[in-house]
């Protein structure tokens, strides 16, 4: 197997490719990986891939050598040095100190205390939506669970009802810009936007604007992000008390943070999930051993999840720039180098998981790294268990005799492991 078949987005319209990354992590478990051009998209310099479960470990606690910072996160290098400047600012762009500053001003709102005067609320909603659809026999549960993180996003961030479906295609457009059913999503219907989301939907940049040079648009920069962060600015004018947004403006953030602040709640806290829980669902009905399991002993929920978690990892990889020469797996990596982790191959790394290809609801303990780890271990980690459960329970419960009812269409991404459809049905009609 060629190595930068790990790198292209069309791999894993096929799936996660495990047996290449198995077959790395015995042979070449730090390599160099080409970056050719995809579509519009040119080619990149190239980068060092970290398989291993203890070096993505290694390389996400270490900061000061395995920056953030300079790079940023995705293997695509911003377009311009504005462009990388801009998404500096944000927290999962930060090294320590800066990237701690920023978190703290946040992290109240996602305390267990704090996600536990949610939890009920989250258990009423997924019960609701799924109540909503029981009595049709079938659904797509893509579409029925991506409701649930967008509402749960839009009352920790005081957005009103009828502007959370803003929130899922600012997700989708940033997330799914590798493939053309989601780069230019609009589902938000005009009539039930509010004013501040009506104006923010006229800043909206074109599906298919360009830059100057005729590049496509990066999808995370300031240009192409016009009507979220009008949005953003519209909102901050009047928050919640203690909602976060109420939280950001009092925290002292520059115009830039605060801006990308707002993205990564909007996005990230919403993609993950939107991903995971139909990725949870579909590794559950793919065994139905454990199906059967789950229902008789819905104590093991939690473990049920975290195993969900580690067989089908939400995000595939994240980047890293050197900030000098290191070696790392027997490779010299020279300062300035990106160095991408795959979560998704230390998750089964064979050395820390035993038969890592099975999937076990009773699997403990279970160290996947589907959260990250060190410092940008991620701040809402506890609310996404909170939803994963709070689905998975109404739809064992609610759904009786649960199962596919077609075949899943997968996410066109080498960064979000998610699906587009997950077509199901229930009953007793086969």
């Amino acid at each position: 197997m060629n190595p930068v078949e790990a790198f292209l987005p069309e791999t894993y319209t096929a799936g996660v490719p495990y047996a290449l990354f198995a077959e790395l992590r015995t042979t070449r478990p730090v390599c160099r990986i080409e970056e050719p051009a995809v579509g519009a998209w040119p080619a990149g310099p190239g980068f060092w891939a970290v398989f291993r479960h203890a070096d993505v470990k290694h390389v996400l606690r270490t900061p000061e050598v395995f920056s953030s910072h300079l790079g940023a996160t995705q293997i695509r290098d911003p377009d311009t040095p504005a462009d990388l400047e801009f998404v500096r600012a944000m927290m999962l762009n930060q090294d320590p100190p800066d990237h701690s500053r920023t978190r703290r001003i946040v992290a109240a709102a996602f305390t267990p205390r704090a996600v536990r005067e949610l939890e009920e609320t989250i258990e009423e909603r997924a019960a609701a939506l799924v109540d909503s659809v029981a009595g049709r026999g079938e659904a797509d549960f893509v579409e029925l669970a991506a409701d649930l993180p967008v509402w749960t996003l839009a009352q920790v961030m005081g957005v009103p009802e009828g502007d959370r479906r803003l929130l899922f295609d600012w997700a989708g457009r940033v997330i799914g810009y590798q493939d053309a059913d989601y780069a230019g999503s609009s589902t938000a219907a005009l009539e039930e936007l509010s004013p501040m989301g009506r104006a923010a939907l006229a800043r909206r940049p074109a599906p298919a604007a360009r830059r100057p040079d005729g590049r496509p648009m990066n999808p995370r920069s300031r240009e192409a992000l016009a009507d979220m962060f009008a949005y953003a600015h519209a909102l901050a004018e009047r928050p919640r008390p203690g909602s976060v947004m109420a939280r950001m403006r009092e925290g002292g953030l520059s115009r830039d943070e605060f801006e990308n602040m707002f993205f990564l709640f909007a996005v990230a806290g919403n993609e993950t999930l939107r991903n995971g829980i139909p990725g949870g669902l579909l590794t559950l009905l793919d065994h139905p051993g454990s199906l059967r399991l789950l229902r008789d002993r819905p104590e093991l929920t939690g473990p049920a999840v975290e195993e969900m978690l580690r067989f089908w990892p939400p995000v595939i990889d994240f980047r890293r720039t050197a900030t000098r020469d290191v070696e790392l797996g027997g490779q010299l990596i020279r300062r300035g180098e990106k160095v991408v982790v795959f979560h998704a191959s230390a998750n089964r790394d064979e050395t820390v998981f035993t038969d890592p290809d099975r999937f076990d609801i009773t699997r403990t303990p279970n160290d996947h790294l589907s959260f990250g780890f060190g410092p940008h271990v991620c701040l809402g980690a506890h609310l996404a268990r909170v939803q994963m459960r709070a689905m998975l329970r109404a739809a064992l419960d609610r759904l009786p005799g649960l199962r596919r009812a077609g075949e899943p269409v997968r996410l066109t991404s080498n960064f979000q492991n998610g699906l587009k459809t997950l077509p199901v049905r229930w009953g007793t009609d086969r």
